[in-house]
């Protein structure tokens, strides 16, 4: 029995106990009760279920740091499509207003987008002291070439899943997706990054510097699929149900999803494919003329602590940015075997087939987005 409750046994838990399919208005709820830190209230958006939880279905970090420095936090799980999620701060953002959020986790691209067109502000370093925990891989990343603007929040592996009962035999490539065999009963990501940057690895393709004509070989690719049959749907992480009762015999997934399923059905495989697998992160970052720098900075210190970062990584089955994980989960019984797990900290053999998607170009991008968009809904 694993010592933190994960996303899936979260939402299990609050769906008894409140009657709620989502986390979100308790986590927005979480108010400090004691001793206050003047009247500013820390926001946050954050994607929903990605916070350790406590025995009450509250957000267990949450209260954690309430509790320690006085600081009330308003945790909104508001970000479910990032696309969307950005045209609602988009246009404040732009005239020059500042938005209500003082933290943002967004997925290392609209991250890279808001630091190109001037719309953060660089993280107050000088008070993050445990921002120096930060694993140095992840140190000047491809969508913050200087490490100014942004601490990751979590890491995670795009690759493929699939369910052995339903393959029959073990899948190690890309171009097992398309086998005959399979045809119906394969799902792709509708996050073009994650769904192409696996594609154009496959391609030989450097994703680092990726462009437009890189990335057409792999939409080609996928459009025949989806004419011919091959292609049962593109989804969001909807695609864990259907992986689960067999409906889908393998798919694009992300490892930490597979990880908390397979509790459910031992029949389910997560593996990076031979040609390599995208890392994504979700990271943290600052909005223009937030009121609460001071507050942010006190957030991203306190979850930089291992031991913090621990309970959110240990919930999640994500990888942890944060150096000395490993070594809180080494210490206790039940956290143990999750340092033996390859998707929580992967090993040096299969750190080498991990690879960021770098940003594209404006034009590039927004032709990707439409030929992509044209091909879900052909």
């Amino acid at each position: 029995m694993h010592l933190f409750t994960s996303r899936r046994q979260a939402l299990k838990l609050l769906a008894l106990g409140a009657g709620s399919a989502t986390l979100s208005p308790l986590l927005a709820a979480c108010k400090s009760g004691g001793k206050r830190h003047g009247d500013k209230t820390l926001i946050i958006s954050n994607w929903p279920l990605y916070i350790d939880v406590d025995e009450k279905g509250s957000a267990g970090t949450v209260r954690r740091f309430e509790d320690k420095t006085g600081i009330r936090v308003s945790y909104r799980e508001d970000i479910n499509d990032p696309d969307t999620f950005f045209s609602r701060i988009r246009l404040p953002l732009a005239m020059g207003a500042p938005i209500e959020q003082d933290i943002l986790v967004v997925p290392n691209w609209l991250a890279s987008r808001l630091i190109r067109l001037g719309w953060l502000e660089k993280l107050p370093l000088a008070s993050i002291p445990n921002a120096r925990n930060l694993k140095p891989w992840l140190r000047r990343p491809v969508w913050d070439p200087t490490g100014a603007y942004s601490l990751p929040w979590l890491v995670g592996i795009t690759g493929i899943a699939y369910n052995i009962k339903e393959t029959g035999r073990e899948l190690t490539s890309v171009d097992d997706l398309f086998a005959k065999s399979l045809a119906g009963r394969v799902s792709f990501l509708s996050l073009w990054r994650d769904t192409l940057g696996l594609l154009m690895l496959a391609d030989r393709v450097d994703i680092t510097r990726p462009t437009y004509a890189d990335a057409k070989p792999a939409l080609q690719r996928l459009s025949q699929a989806k004419a011919s049959g091959q292609i049962r749907a593109f989804t969001g992480n909807d695609y864990q149900k259907d992986l689960l009762v067999g409906n889908l015999a393998a798919c694009v997934a992300w490892a930490g999803d597979v990880a908390q399923l397979l509790g459910e059905n031992p029949d389910l495989r997560f593996v990076v494919p031979s040609t390599g697998g995208v890392l994504t992160a979700d990271t943290m970052v600052i909005p223009p003329r937030s009121a609460g720098r001071r507050e942010a900075a006190a957030w991203m210190n306190f979850v930089y602590e291992p031991s913090n970062a621990a309970k959110i990584a240990a919930a999640t089955h994500f990888i942890s940015p944060v150096e000395g994980v490993a070594n809180i989960f080494a210490a206790s019984e039940s956290t143990a075997s999750f340092v033996d797990d390859p998707l929580m900290f992967p090993a040096a053999s299969m750190n080498s087939r991990l690879h960021m998607l770098g940003p594209f170009s404006d034009t590039d991008e927004e032709a990707i987005e439409r030929d992509f968009a044209r091909l879900i809904a052909a």
